[in-house]
């Protein structure tokens, strides 16, 4: 699928600012970029600080489950 050309991208950006309004659109976008602020800065936290090795992730362990009686089975 071919990258949409400018003048299909105007098309696009004039339904928007009718469906949205010429005040709305700012908005919109100021909660996108706060968005995309928030996840990068959530991901940036999750990671070591520079120089730090990462810490090994421990196996999660299998629990291992005991079969039923065949006498507390009630039919």
């Amino acid at each position: 699928m071919a990258m949409p050309s400018g003048s299909e991208l105007l098309l696009v950006f004039g339904i928007v600012v009718l469906l949205f309004g010429s005040k709305k659109i700012p908005e919109l976008a100021k909660g996108l970029g706060q968005g995309i602020r928030n996840f990068k800065n959530e991901m940036k936290e999750g990671e070591p600080p520079p120089g730090e090795a990462p810490k090994a992730i421990d196996k999660p362990s299998v629990a291992t489950a005991s079969p039923i009686p065949e006498n507390s089975v009630k039919a």
